[in-house]
């Protein structure tokens, strides 16, 4: 789906690049090795996690598979929640266009994607592995908290809030 044809895009049709409040979904997809996939985003030409925001109609488990399938050409057939990033001094973005969301993520994890990795030509300039380790340093800043609340979530088993 492109952008224009998105319930955000339709709404900035209307209201421009104002503030608004947009739900949505990030992925932490890994691998066996504990490799996370991130992709460098056309839009900030940076390192993210894959995500995105709802459309009308969707649950937010339908948005997570969406728009990882979308991002990356994977498939997982297990979501499972591990907190909510919604911190607006965090979560308050303005695009290089000049709109502005202020993000309400939920944030899951997934195993054993299936399909073969690619970028999705519209949105992502590559797609790659990296160990917790080796992130890249052109990583955007509330991808870096996501992981992080993600790491966390592993070693105490709590839903991070963030």
């Amino acid at each position: 789906m492109s952008f224009a044809d998105s319930y955000l895009g339709k709404l900035r049709a209307v209201i421009g690049p104002r503030p608004v409040l947009m739900p949505g979904a990030r992925i932490v997809l890994h691998d066996r090795q504990g490799r996370v996939l991130l992709e460098l985003r056309k839009d900030f030409r940076k390192w993210g996690v894959p995500g995105g925001h709802g459309e009308l109609g969707d649950d937010i488990a339908t948005t997570a598979r969406r728009e990882l399938y979308e991002e990356t050409g994977l498939k997982v057939a297990k979501l499972e929640p591990f907190g909510l990033a919604s911190d607006p001094r965090h979560e308050t973005i303005t695009f290089p266009n000049g709109d502005v969301t202020q993000n309400l993520a939920v944030l899951f994890h997934a195993p054993k994607p299936k399909g073969k990795v690619r970028p999705d030509a519209e949105e992502a300039l590559d797609l790659a592995w990296f160990t917790p380790r080796a992130l890249p340093k052109d990583l955007l800043p509330n991808s870096l908290r996501t992981l992080r609340a993600y790491w966390r979530f592993r070693k105490t088993g709590r839903f991070q809030m963030i």
